[in-house]
């Protein structure tokens, strides 16, 4: 009965941090916490005792989950401010349930929400996950476009067994939507999904976060379960995997290979069931042939592979993505944005999008902040979108002509001239763009003899 409830629970809601059960006297006999990493809160250091007892500060009175088992009634997106007995604090947004058997109380569950400062995580709520059957499905994939509509119709497929996936994409493009929505649709849905971006973190760090610890085996160390165990049951998504050093990869390939961890500091082996997707941000040839990625370990998280394309190479997506961005940030920030305009639509489409969805989702928030109008116009765009990059370190064929600065000052002038007409819709955006008044530009226009 008590997983019934748990997996009920968490098929309803989004993002879900924290889950904890209490029976009829207060007592926890169910907790899990999946962001340990900003708090730091096990289950095993709380269950079999009374809710009170973890937090000194709660009584009958603020705590959610006592006033539930009081009233019988829910309590829904509650912010509070909690410190354990350990004088960790945290701040969370909580919905707390009775548990009821016919019409008698017999305990309570609450789902939380952390409020994250560090990571911007403010103003949040528990959003129930959406119904509807596409979105459900494919975790909120937004696509027109033909190569992402095969990906979302390969991620039922692959989805449905349990061998390992390796996700390629550059950053920004989504792949870890792409792992969550392979989660989502796989026999492993209603067990912990955990993400960890393997960047910049040092081996000896990176083992103790992913295989746990045992007491002693260093200062401060404490008995803690690592992301293996935590996701015992779910999938695993390890992005930037070749980033991880070598070393700790050959680690890593034993786990897999046999199923089963080691505690840092310990001797005993503990068996887990997890589903292992991996990330990374560069082709996987490219990191074996540069020594970033183990030949061996390469073949075993890749047993199925999904290639994500870049934005730049989803052109009928710019816009699909921009109404998309739009219509969440209206909500989020109670504007009504209507749209982009056409000039906006012509850079969109001209970029080049180093930085794919992600970047996209930024400026249209970054534009949403400054503008005054309805729609959204170059004005509110960042000026670095407007710069003139070149994919090429090497020095341009026209510095070795034989034409003198000048000339060649005058051939660059013109070129951005002519970049900013084909990319907007009349002379007045055209200044804009280039931050000159329409008579400097007309006169340019004349001077280098371009049609307008």
């Amino acid at each position: 009965m008590l997983q019934s409830y748990i997996k009920q629970i968490l098929s309803l809601y989004n993002y879900v941090d924290a889950i904890v059960m209490v029976d009829i006297n207060g007592i926890i006999n169910y907790s899990d916490n999946f962001r340990t990493n900003i708090y730091n809160l096990y289950s095993e250091e709380v269950i079999g005792k009374y809710i009170c007892d973890i937090y000194p500060e709660l009584n009958e009175n603020n705590s959610s989950l006592l006033r539930v088992l009081k009233s019988g009634k829910a309590i829904l997106n509650e912010t509070q401010h909690l410190v354990n007995y350990k004088h960790i604090e945290i701040d969370a947004v909580n919905s707390t349930f009775p548990l009821k058997s016919g019409d008698k109380i017999i305990g309570a569950v609450e789902v939380s929400a952390y409020i994250d400062p560090e990571k911007q995580r403010k103003n949040i709520t528990l959003q129930l996950k959406e119904r509807d059957k596409d979105k459900s499905k494919y975790y909120n994939i937004i696509t027109n476009d033909a190569n992402m509509v095969s990906i979302k119709k390969k991620i039922l497929k692959i989805s449905k067994s349990d061998s390992p996936i390796l996700i390629y994409g550059h950053t920004g493009t989504g792949k870890e939507m792409i792992a969550q929505s392979i989660h989502k649709n796989s026999t492993r849905s209603s067990k912990p999904f955990i993400s960890q971006n393997c960047a910049a973190i040092p081996s000896t760090l990176l083992e103790s976060i992913l295989f746990g610890t045992l007491k002693g085996s260093y200062t401060g160390a404490e008995n803690r379960k690592g992301l293996f165990e935590t996701a015992d049951g779910g999938s695993l998504f390890l992005d930037e995997i070749n980033s991880m050093e070598i070393s700790m990869q050959a680690k890593l390939l034993k786990a897999i290979e046999n199923q089963e961890i080691r505690r840092v500091g310990s001797t005993e082996s503990i068996k887990v069931n997890v589903r292992i997707i991996s990330a990374v941000n560069e082709s996987p040839l490219k990191s074996i042939a540069e020594n970033k990625l183990r030949e061996d370990l390469f073949y075993r998280i890749g047993v199925i592979q999904v290639n994500l394309p870049d934005l730049k190479d989803r052109k009928n997506d710019i816009k699909f993505l921009s109404d998309h961005f739009i219509k969440q940030y209206n909500n989020k920030m109670g504007k009504s944005i209507i749209g982009l305009d056409d000039s906006v639509k012509k850079i969109f489409k001209s970029y080049s999008w180093p930085g794919n969805i992600r970047e996209l989702k930024n400026i249209i928030e970054s534009a949403f902040n400054l503008t005054y109008n309805h729609i959204l116009t170059i004005e509110d765009l960042p000026d670095y979108i407007f710069s003139v990059k070149s994919d090429s370190h090497e020095i341009p064929d026209v510095i070795m002509s034989e034409k003198s600065l000048p000339e060649l000052i005058e051939d660059y002038e013109k070129s951005i001239i002519e970049y900013a007409i084909e990319n907007t819709v009349n002379i007045t955006e055209a200044s804009k763009m280039l931050k000159i008044s329409r008579q400097a530009l007309n006169y340019k226009l004349s001077k280098y003899n371009i049609q307008k």
